[in-house]
């Protein structure tokens, strides 16, 4: 991993940071939840915080701020926030693309995807004039079975392709509503052209004394009896021979 830094001082706001009420009483009812002397664990919750409020990526000033409510040296602070690659050093765009550069994404075009940022965007953390966009390569975003993908503020977009990648960054840009999710004709993630096992209804229809017909897609699904709520199997009586099998092994 690269170093991370704080960003030069050009760029860090001059005036003092502070929660405004709502987040404020957020922030102390997050805090509250940890006990006595242990205040310093809500750290990561309110740099959180404080990134969506600044908004997009955390400043000097709040390292301070967090700092001073938590009862932490600043450099304890510091250390979560430059080792969290969620907690962003440095200004981004209104929207910002966190684009998986890891092996299965890399198979499917990822490479393709990168020289698109480039290409509209510019180098890594660069922020398009407009200041809608902003870019930067991260690794493995769990969504393999959907690569490529990309994560754009909070929402994944996946199976991703040059044409649609474009298409996305542009419309967002725009101000335009944009679909989160798969941007191919396959359901979430589930194996692209429909099912290819289990296709026998026969196999997993219920017969009328089960309760009707198989559950679908489309129908609601009823939570299973929890482990907690189910009788517990009687013991198994121990066999009548056993420990004089035991004894007569040992002898021998």
């Amino acid at each position: 991993m690269s170093v991370r830094r704080l960003a030069e001082q050009s760029l860090q706001p001059r005036d003092a940071f502070a929660f405004t009420a709502e987040n404020l009483a957020w922030a102390q009812n997050t805090i509250a939840k940890y006990p006595e002397g242990r205040q310093a664990s809500a750290v990561i919750p309110l740099l959180w915080k404080a990134q969506e409020q600044q908004p997009g990526w955390v400043t000097e000033r709040a390292i301070e701020y967090i700092a001073g409510m938590l009862d932490m040296p600043k450099i304890r602070v510091l250390e979560v926030a430059t080792f969290y690659t969620m907690f962003n050093l440095a200004p981004v765009g209104r929207y910002h693309v966190q684009l998986c550069g890891t092996t299965p994404c890399a198979l499917r075009g990822a490479n393709d995807l990168i020289k698109i940022c480039h290409e509209r965007i510019g180098e890594q953390f660069d922020i398009t004039a407009d200041g809608a966009l902003s870019w930067v390569e991260v690794e493995c975003l769990g969504a393999c079975v959907n690569a490529p993908m990309a994560q754009i503020n909070y929402d994944f977009y996946e199976d991703l392709t040059p044409d649609s990648f474009r298409k996305i960054l542009d419309d967002l840009a725009a101000g335009k509503d944009v679909k989160p999710g798969p941007q191919i004709d396959r359901q979430l993630s589930a194996p692209v052209g429909g099912p290819t096992t289990l296709t026998d209804t026969k196999i997993y229809e219920y017969t009328a004394t089960h309760g009707g017909p198989a559950l679908t897609d489309a129908s609601a699904k009823k939570p299973s009896q929890g482990a907690a709520d189910r009788e517990s199997p009687a013991p198994k009586a121990p066999h009548a021979d056993s420990s004089q099998d035991q004894t007569s092994t040992r002898r021998e």
